[in-house]
């Protein structure tokens, strides 16, 4: 496409419409906490507020930073929005708020932030989404680590999975600020107590916050923020149909074809992308001789695709009638900056077109590096390709030539008196046009020469001689020549371009009708039937879909009559599955199959895989259909996550009410139980009166102090799970803490052995007082039920360099292996409490109060035997 045939890009104008309609927003990105994205933060909105501004502070966390906290004196402060959670009173920001103010910039501090349960949005981005919906500008900050796309790859090298994640679709059309600090200078101030409290300081100095980690998150902020420069730079030329690279970044496009040699340019281009860090695309131009090519050719024009798709490249195919108009089209919408060209061993014809192609992308390209890659010496001699010689016709398209100029001779001698012999010469157009338009260029060219021969030989004195007396005659053979080369080369274009537009079009419409149709489809069995028969409509495919029963792929539906696939099948598909991966025939893995396996897989995973094959026993796609197949797998796994996620929300809102009926039936229970419970208790008081010495006055006792705990354990899972927990925390010391859960529990404890071991100077935590008893109540009475009847129960206590940690250990049975986390759940019960009479929900309340007041609960077996249950506190008060 030449500059002046440039438009702007319809997708950039919309995109830019939209951005236009909303707020601007501007992240502040920084590589790790303490680089001073808050302070740039303010101090930048600072500035915009002395220019006359209406800038707000909507959430600012200073982390007691008092150079932080200054810069808060000259903002109004969007007071938050206080929301109760498990008897907490916790501050979010107050979205409501800063709507009815309306801000022109509004300052939200930590966008990867979870908002408390009970707000509008779960995640702050979210909010701030609605904001910039609103027209509010935007000022934010962000960690490097948070950005979706790199959680894993952060997670890898700091051994740290960051749970608060921000999706990359937030960064588009956002402007990005890179807040920097070198790994030293940050380590610095990370002893100093400026990142975290110095205690804590010496443990993320040897995780977290060590140098490699640090300046490895410092390049990824900033190859972030080049990208989504690039990003908007490539937008804003689209958007104003700029010809030109403009190469902020490097960006790599291969031309494959079905020459030998094209795996060798793939992984050149390769290692090129690499080596520049540059994204890279692999294209392959479809010309009309495409369509005469052999199997050979088309299966390595698919190999080629194929492996730069497993590379890591994107791989489009680009319908045109040249190779140069197509790799130029390519080159511009691309805005490639470097283009990678392959070098065959062919004859000298081809190779000075070969040398116009590279000289064409040199002029189309400002600023485009073209290499061009030697064939590979192990690659085998290319044979001349049939698309070439198919372009002189078939020997019946030239017995029609003959017939046309036959006929068109006749009608000569028929007119020729009424017309003379100067108009004579008009009539032999008539079959140079016809053969040019029907048969092409080459049988047109025939056509002009033989026409004129006849013309010639016919008409022109001395006649029936191929003598040619007038000069002129000789000027009427060269016109009818040059009007079927003209003629022919403009229809073949005109037919090049409506066979493919065609084409396109069909697909186009496919593809439209294949999401329509399953967008109507509601059930699973239904959905992969219609997946498998319009792919083998649309392919000329067999096909068939299988899908995960009971941890074993089976047939789900097919367009053949098969019950079940061969072993070497079979483990192509469990492969797909497993991996997410092609595999089978046409693939680099178990590709003796007879079937090719694809993955339907998701951001939920593979949620199926579709099996293709082909009657001839060939691969099953071609290079000129893979992307179309792409296609209609994407198409399809929507669909089956549409389905999936359908029957999730289908079994939350069962699950819903059944938490809902158990909340009201343990309600019902535990309310229904007081009353009884007190009655007994006054029957028991009664006849301790009048039989003071009954021996069975103690077991009476103890069975109702057991029966009453069961109670309150009842009425306290209603609470936990209604969310309806009052907390009031205040400084505890564990030492009184224990002494009074264990006095609660004397006539449990009446004839064992409690040995403690909590020092005196323990610091003191913060937690519920009441909170804490039943936990203390529930641990000690599983420690009792679970430790035999004389088993000693030891409680100890220990300060770590940021916790506190208690630990309370029976010496029972233990736990069954792999039990540890599930014996906090509700009605879960370790070995021998059928035995002992456990409910199994004791723990799960213990689990529940230690969450609401954010103490770690943990259960694990004991090296000397036993299980061992250990609360962690965080943030101890040394005691004044």
């Amino acid at each position: 496409m030449s500059p002046s045939e440039s438009r702007p890009s319809p997708e950039a104008l919309l995109r830019a419409a939209r951005r236009e309609a909303r707020g601007k927003l501007k992240i502040f990105l920084g590589a790790a906490p303490g680089v001073g994205k808050t302070f740039e933060m303010l101090r930048e909105g600072a500035e915009r507020l002395k220019s006359g501004v209406d800038v707000v502070v909507a959430v600012a966390e200073t982390h007691g930073r008092a150079e932080t906290k200054a810069l808060l004196e000259p903002f109004e402060i969007i007071p938050r929005r206080q929301i109760d959670y498990r008897g907490h009173a916790l501050g979010e920001m107050d979205l409501d708020a800063l709507l009815v103010r309306q801000p022109e910039l509004a300052l939200v501090d930590e966008l990867a932030h979870t908002n408390v349960e009970g707000s509008r949005h779960p995640k702050r981005w979210q909010d701030v989404m609605e904001l910039l919906d609103a027209g509010i500008d935007i000022y934010t900050t962000l960690n490097v680590q948070h950005v979706e796309s790199l959680n894993d790859v952060v997670a890898s090298f700091t051994k740290v999975r960051v749970r608060e994640t921000v999706p990359d679709s937030v960064f588009d059309g956002a402007e990005i600020e890179v807040v920097d600090l070198p790994p030293d200078e940050l380590i610095e101030r990370l002893k100093e107590g400026k990142v975290y409290i110095p205690d804590e300081a010496s443990r993320a100095l040897g995780h977290f916050f060590s140098k490699p980690n640090l300046s490895a998150l410092r390049e990824m902020a900033l190859r972030r923020a080049a990208l989504s420069v690039d990003r908007a730079l490539l937008d804003d030329l689209d958007a104003g149909a700029v010809v030109g690279s403009y190469a902020g970044g490097e960006r790599v496009l291969v031309a494959v074809s079905e020459l030998p040699g094209s795996d060798t340019i793939v992984r050149a281009a390769k290692r090129l992308a690499d080596a520049l860090r540059a994204p890279w695309q692999a294209v392959y131009i479809e010309t009309p001789r495409a369509q005469s090519f052999s199997e050979d050719q088309k299966h390595a024009v698919a190999d080629a695709l194929r492996l730069a798709a497993n590379l890591g490249a994107t791989i489009a195919t680009v319908p045109s009638e040249s190779v140069i108009e197509g790799l130029t089209s390519q080159v511009q919408q691309t805005r490639a900056t470097q283009l990678v060209l392959g070098k065959s061993v062919r004859s000298w014809w081809f190779e000075v077109r070969h040398g116009s192609v590279v000289n064409a992308m040199l002029r189309a390209g400002e600023g485009l590096a073209v290499h061009v890659i030697p064939a590979s010496p192990d690659a085998p001699p290319s044979r001349k390709s049939p698309g070439v010689s198919g372009r002189w016709g078939k020997s019946s398209d030239y017995l029609a030539i003959a017939g046309l100029i036959a006929g068109t001779t006749a009608v000569g001698k028929l007119v020729e008196p009424l017309i003379g012999l100067g108009g004579v010469d008009l009539v032999y157009l008539l079959p140079v046009i016809l053969a040019s338009g029907r048969f092409g260029l080459r049988p047109g060219l025939v056509a002009g020469v033989v026409s004129a021969l006849a013309y010639n030989f016919f008409f022109l004195p001395p006649i029936y001689t191929f003598t040619i007396a007038a000069p002129q005659s000789l000027l009427t053979m060269f016109v009818l020549i040059a009007v079927g080369a003209f003629t022919a080369n403009l229809a073949g274009r005109l037919k090049a371009r409506a066979s493919l537009g065609a084409r396109s079009a069909q697909e186009n419409a496919a593809v439209a009708a294949f999401g329509q149709m399953l967008a109507r489809t509601s059930d699973w069995k239904s959905t992969s039937e219609l997946v498998c028969n319009e792919i083998a409509r649309l392919l000329q495919l067999n096909v068939l879909v299988l899908n995960d029963d009971a941890g074993k792929l089976h047939i789900v539906a097919t367009t053949l009559n098969v019950d079940e696939l061969s072993p070497i099948d079979m483990a192509a598909a469990e492969w797909t599955w497993a991996r997410g991966e092609a595999a089978g025939a046409g693939t680099g893995t178990l590709n003796a199959a007879d079937w090719q396996f694809q993955p339907l897989k998701t951001s939920l995973g593979v949620l199926a895989v579709v099996g293709l094959s082909r009657e001839d026993g060939q691969d099953p796609v071609s290079a000129d259909r893979v992307l179309l197949l792409q296609t209609l797998l994407g198409q399809a796994a929507l669909a089956h996550e549409r389905l999936k996620l359908e029957a999730e929300v289908r079994e939350i809102t069962v699950l819903k009410e059944r938490d809902r009926l158990r909340a009201a039936l343990l309600s019902s229970i535990g309310h229904d139980l007081r009353t009884p419970l007190t009655s007994v208790s006054s029957a028991i008081e009664a006849i301790a009166v009048e039989h003071p010495g009954a021996s069975t006055l103690p077991v009476a006792r103890m069975e109702l102090a057991r029966l009453r705990r069961f109670l309150d354990n009842l009425l306290d899972m209603v609470r936990i799970d209604a969310g309806a927990l009052a907390m009031h925390p205040e400084p505890i010391d564990l030492v009184d803490a224990i002494g009074s859960a264990v006095h609660d529990l004397k006539d449990l404890f009446r004839g064992r052995h409690i040995d403690l071991k909590v020092p005196a100077n323990l610091p003191f935590v913060t937690a519920d007082p009441t909170l804490l008893h039943h936990i203390l109540i529930n641990l000690l009475a599983n420690a009792a039920q679970h430790g035999g009847e004389s088993g000693v129960i030891t409680i100890e206590g220990k300060r770590t360099p940021d916790a506190v940690v208690l630990s309370i250990r029976d010496q029972g049975p233990g736990l069954a292996p792999g039990n540890e986390q599930r014996i906090f759940e509700t009605f879960a019960q370790g070995r021998g409490s059928d035995r002992h009479g456990g409910s199994g929900l004791g723990l799960a309340i213990v689990k529940g109060f230690a969450e609401a007041m954010g103490v770690k609960a943990t259960a694990l077996n004991h090296a000397d035997g036993g299980a061992e249950f250990r609360l962690t506190f965080g943030d101890p008060i040394s005691p004044s």
